[in-house]
C-alpha cells in the first residue's frame, strides 16, 4: 500500500508573515533548528525562504537584515503538495523542480505541513547514512 504524504510529513509548519525582517526570520530558524520557514500573508502561502536564500539573496546582495522584509528574497508560488498525496507523487514532485522541500496543503489551501527530502528518505530507505542524517539531533 502506498503511504501518504500526511504519514511522513512534518505537522505544524513554521511560519512567518510576509513582512518579518530576514533578522528576525533568522532568529526564527535558529530557535526552531530548521532551514526554512514558509510565508503567509492573512493566513495564505505565499512563499518560502531557506537559511541560504537569507546568505544568497540577502546577506551577499548587502541588504540590511533589519529592514529588508522575507517576501523581497523569498520564493513565490511554492510547489505544493496534499496530505492525501502519495510519497511518491512527492518525491517526483521533489526531482523534477530540484526541491528539498515542499509545503503540505489541503484542498482549500490550509496549511498543514512541510515534507522534506530527509522525510522521504527516513521513509524510502531508514537505513541510508543520509537517513540517519536526517534523522539526528540538530547541532546547537
Amino acid at each position: 500500500m502506498t503511504r501518504r504524504v500526511h504519514e511522513v510529513m512534518t505537522e505544524n509548519p513554521v511560519t512567518v508573515e510576509r513582512l518579518t525582517s530576514l533578522a528576525e526570520a533568522a532568529r526564527v530558524m535558529r530557535d526552531a533548528s530548521i532551514g526554512d520557514v514558509l510565508i503567509v500573508d492573512e493566513g495564505r502561502l505565499r512563499g518560502i525562504v531557506t537559511d541560504r536564500d537569507l546568505v544568497i539573496r540577502g546577506m551577499a546582495e548587502n541588504r540590511d537584515p533589519a529592514d529588508t522584509t522575507v517576501y523581497a528574497i523569498c520564493s513565490t508560488g511554492p510547489v505544493t503538495v496534499r496530505p492525501d498525496d502519495g510519497v511518491d507523487q512527492a518525491m517526483d514532485l521533489m526531482r523534477r523542480h530540484a526541491l528539498r522541500r515542499l509545503p503540505v496543503q489541503t484542498a482549500d489551501g490550509e496549511l498543514v505541513g512541510v515534507v522534506t527530502l530527509g522525510d522521504l528518505t527516513v521513509e524510502r530507505d531508514p537505513g541510508s547514512a543520509l537517513a540517519a542524517i536526517a534523522a539526528a539531533e540538530p547541532d546547537s
